[in-house]
């Protein structure tokens, strides 16, 4: 038994050593075929003790023209306030890199990967520009572009690979590094807009820090779903892809159009927000017709009808009924474009004005007091024989009465035929 299992080691032992190959550009593994032109964009978390915090967030784009590939990674911090840019140019079918800059706050930088590189870095202050020649000891990847070359790599369970990355920092002395794709395992990534998704969690060690990264990489289109690094004091640094392509609703939002039909027009519509009670089968209600108007200063909106908007409503519809993923967000461009009033009188009346032709819909929302009366069965009346026997029974019904608190929430559709049309609604909640 004992001579079996060391001619077992004997045997897995090389094939061990050769698993960890070296991926340059241009190797076999590298297919660009796997790479989609177009942006994506990441929200930036600095994640402690299950607190979350936004940092920021970052674009990344990919374009290619001809052999040439651009890779344009631009961040945002938490403030909404553009902080640097790193554009990164290569050759599209092998990723050699062409050539990198980098524009910050503070400076410019900028490398062209010749024979030798050059670098050249420029200074928002003034100060005089900084000029190197570098000579690298090997092939490299730029390390701007090492994340999309994972991407484009034949992942499967227990794929291993090291990647040699240049990053000029300082010294032109320690260019070149390692990163190791150290282990590769199969994911579910569940996404809050599309559901789940079949993925690779990669890990990888970052050899000149030791910092190792995740990533969360689909397995059918390749991209990078989340990006996981640490940043120091038990902080890691988490971003997630926010699937800007995730567009469920075919019809867009045109806020200046939408604006000018609240702004631009003659038409008026004037109405009464009110709600009535009808009574059902088993209650008997008091103020039966009777119109309970929304208090003064009731606030009522208004928002022009559209393509987007009825097809935003069918998708969510079909979203409720499967109950699998959660609901498309409106887009925000809706919210600058509701026009609000509020009712004036004690009788629910309310106006808007400057309206063009078109269709729109009022929506409002106000509480008030539902009163009702019913009839219960109180007791039973019997006709007793003198030998006590029961001849008969019917029963005796009693009266009460009661009020609840009621909301009414309405919303109701109302077109405008021509311009500088009255047009005069009931905005009614009928119970």
């Amino acid at each position: 038994m004992r001579t079996t299992l060391k001619s077992l080691c004997l045997l897995v032992l090389p094939l061990a050593s050769f698993a960890q190959k070296t991926v340059l550009p241009g190797h076999p593994d590298v297919n660009t075929a796997r790479l989609k032109p177009g942006k994506s964009l990441y929200t930036i978390y600095y994640v402690k003790d299950q607190n979350w915090t936004k940092k920021g967030t970052f674009t990344n784009e990919i374009a290619v023209s001809g052999n040439e590939l651009k890779f344009i990674a631009d961040y945002i911090d938490e403030n909404g306030k553009w902080y640097k840019k790193r554009t990164s140019v290569a050759e599209a079918k092998t990723l050699s890199p062409v050539s990198y800059k980098m524009e910050g706050l503070k400076n410019t930088l900028e490398l062209n990967f010749g024979n030798p590189v050059t670098a050249k870095e420029r200074f928002v202050n003034g100060a005089k520009d900084k000029h190197v020649t570098i000579k690298p000891n090997g092939k490299f990847v730029d390390f701007n572009v090492s994340e999309i070359l994972f991407t484009t790599l034949p992942l499967d369970v227990g794929y291993k690979a090291i990647v040699p990355e240049f990053y000029f920092n300082n010294s032109p002395d320690s260019v070149l590094s390692n990163y190791v794709i150290k282990d590769v395992k199969s994911y579910i990534q569940r996404s809050p807009k599309t559901g789940s998704h079949e993925s690779w969690l990669v890990n990888v060690l970052e050899e000149e820090s030791g910092a190792i990264y995740t990533y969360i990489i689909d397995k059918k289109d390749h991209r990078i779903w989340q990006r996981e690094m640490p940043v120091g004091g038990g902080t890691m640094e988490i971003c997630v892809n926010e699937e800007l392509d995730y567009q469920p609703i075919e019809s867009k939002f045109d806020k200046e159009e939408n604006l000018r039909k609240l702004e631009k027009g003659n038409s008026v519509i004037v109405g009464t927000a009110f709600a009535r009670d009808r009574g059902g089968s088993k209650l008997q209600v008091i103020n039966i017709n009777r119109a309970q108007y929304a208090p003064r200063g009731t606030v009522v909106s208004i928002l022009p009808n559209s393509a987007y908007i009825e097809e935003w409503k069918e998708v969510n519809r079909k979203i409720r009924k499967r109950n699998k993923i959660p609901e498309v967000p409106i887009d925000p461009n809706v919210a600058a474009c509701i026009k609000k009033t509020t009712v004036y009188d004690d009788k629910g009346h309310f106006e808007f004005t400057n309206l063009e032709p078109g269709e729109y819909i009022l929506l409002t929302t106000f509480g008030y007091t539902h009163r009702y009366s019913y009839s219960y069965q109180s007791g039973t009346s019997n006709l007793v024989h003198p030998s006590g026997a029961v001849l008969s029974s019917s029963p005796i019904y009693s009266s009460g009465s009661g009020a609840t608190g009621a909301t009414a929430e309405i919303e109701m559709k109302v077109t405008i035929r021509k311009d500088g049309d009255k047009v005069d609604v009931n905005l009614k909640d009928v119970r």
